[in-house]
């Protein structure tokens, strides 16, 4: 087994090992991973913070050694609070990174960090707060940062922030938490996940007060929500149809 450290600011993770295949995910600086698979040009990677897998270049990453991928994903995270922040290198020079990179191990990269960083849990009242940071990123199927970002990264990204775990996809975020009955009785910042015909969840976006609802679709972007699902005050009509709402503690 070998394991990588994401050595610069955002990396495509991809369904297959080719740069024409689908976006599925997204690698921020400083992230840790087991490498499940390596090949000529790409590896596959499992995430040490959700184990989301898939394919990602070897030349957009550094190996590390066992130890040090235990030391550092034993340690709470430090992340990046600022939407664009820079680390320097061993030459002095500049590498933009994004909110919500991990700055733990930046010395095995001889990297230095100045800025604002956030550890550990934050109040769930928080959650909008940040959430509010991402409003208008554009959609990206796949994307986790505020330049673009899909609903269940923005989803996941505003709460580990705020040093609440969730996984990656929609579905298997609906796997979490304790669902609650009706819309009153939920508080900002719990999640509201929405299916298709057939039932699979396909969107999740996170309740504010007011019933009104953060989401990403198109952007990130403020809609009302109801007992039948998103009312987009664009089109005036109901864009996704509610399936439960999760509180997670």
């Amino acid at each position: 087994m070998h394991y990588g450290l994401c050595n610069l600011s955002i990396v495509a993770l991809r369904n297959e090992p080719s740069d024409k295949s689908e976006l599925i995910s997204q690698v921020l600086y400083g992230e840790l991973f087991k490498v499940l698979e390596q090949r000529k040009k790409w590896s596959r990677i499992r995430l040490s913070y959700d184990g989301y897998e898939g394919w990602i270049d070897n030349k957009q990453f550094q190996l590390i050694d066992k130890e040090d991928y235990k030391t550092y994903t034993s340690k709470k995270e430090q992340l990046c609070s600022d939407l664009v922040n820079f680390i320097t290198d061993s030459e002095q020079k500049l590498q933009p990174i994004v909110m919500g990179s991990v700055i733990n191990a930046q010395t095995l990269l001889n990297h230095t960090f100045d800025g604002e960083t956030l550890v550990g849990q934050k109040q769930k009242n928080n959650l909008i707060k940040t959430a509010l940071l991402y409003l208008n990123t554009p959609y990206l199927w796949g994307g986790k940062t505020p330049f673009g970002i899909d609903c269940s990264g923005f989803t996941q990204m505003v709460y580990r922030l705020n040093g609440f775990k969730l996984l990656r996809d929609a579905s298997q975020q609906a796997t979490q938490g304790d669902a609650l009955s009706f819309i009153e009785e939920s508080t900002p910042g719990d999640l509201a996940f929405f299916d298709n015909n057939e039932g699979d969840i396909i969107h999740v976006g996170i309740i504010m007060e007011n019933h009104h609802i953060i989401h990403a679709h198109g952007k990130v972007r403020i809609d009302r929500i109801d007992h039948s699902g998103i009312y987009n005050v664009d089109t005036n009509t109901h864009s996704h149809k509610l399936r439960v709402i999760k509180s997670i503690e």
